[in-house]
């Protein structure tokens, strides 16, 4: 088959599948497969493929039938300019995420300690320090699955992060054994923790209930059991003055405004994503 007819073959299987945006994922596929970009459907779209690469279009064509996101088939993502790993083990970065990296360099100033709870991927914390001088970073999270793929990341981009495996704080009280008090405390904790409600989970698109990781979705009842959770310990990790971020639903901004207030922290703030809606909680550490 000609290159042409690999992609009209799976972007007619994609619409057929009820897939949004058919023709994209289908050229995205071809172009993975056959490690080509987006100018050979215009240039060389009359060229024949092997079969071995119309074996394996098909093939990957199937799955992301199926449902499967398009990022788990590549096992790729772009995220704040740069090119992340992903799988099964890890939620893939999304735009609205970016908004949380870039309201954080706002505050973020050279030589910082960035402290980034529920790191998946690592692609929050390996942002800030790929764009920031000098600073140092401590991710966790829960996955060990989670955790391998961050280390690669941070191995790709020639960045240096610590990636601890635990329940949120509870993995630092090794990491900074015999370290003095000063050095135990973070300028800046961020986090986009599971803040999905669990009778909401069955309501997503298949892609995500699916096949993203549950315990990265699921928020327990009222989508708020980890904002509480982080919130009871957070003071204790935090420099005076310094910026706790956290990415949210749509219809949490006042609920986790009201926490971090709650918790003692002040300039509790909102702000909003591309699309007008609540996405990022804030507030500074008064100490």
């Amino acid at each position: 088959m000609t290159y042409r007819q690999l992609y009209e073959f799976g972007a007619q299987a994609l619409a057929q599948a009820g897939i949004a945006e058919a023709g994209l994922d289908a050229r995205l596929l071809l172009e993975y497969i056959c490690h080509t970009d987006r100018n050979t459907l215009l240039l060389y779209g009359d060229g024949e493929r092997s079969s071995l690469e119309e074996q394996f279009y098909r093939e990957v064509i199937a799955r992301r039938a199926a449902r499967m996101p398009l990022q788990y088939i590549t096992g790729e993502q772009e995220f704040m300019g740069l090119s992340f790993r992903v799988n099964a083990h890890t939620l893939i970065p999304r735009q609205d995420t970016e908004v949380l990296v870039e309201e954080a360099m706002r505050y973020l100033s050279d030589g910082m300690r960035i402290l980034d709870l529920c790191t998946g991927s690592g692609c929050i914390l390996l942002s800030l320090l790929r764009y920031s001088n000098r600073c140092t970073g401590v991710g966790i999270d829960i996955s060990p699955g989670a955790l391998a793929v961050a280390k690669e990341n941070a191995a790709r981009l020639g960045l240096e992060a610590a990636f601890l495996e635990g329940d949120l704080f509870a993995p630092l009280e090794e990491y900074f054994s015999g370290a003095a008090e000063e050095d135990r405390l973070f300028d800046i904790i961020i986090s986009n923790p599971p803040y999905i409600e669990t009778a909401v989970i069955g309501t997503l698109m298949p892609e995500v209930r699916a096949y993203e990781p549950l315990q990265a979705l699921d928020g327990r009842e009222d989508g708020l059991f980890f904002y509480r959770a982080i919130l009871k310990q957070a003071g204790d990790y935090m420099r005076k003055g310094g910026w706790i971020f956290f990415e949210i639903g749509c219809n949490q901004g006042n609920a986790v405004c009201a926490l971090l207030e709650e918790s003692g922290f002040a300039d509790a703030a909102i702000v909003q994503d591309y699309a007008g809606l609540d996405r990022i909680a804030m507030a500074r550490s008064a100490g």
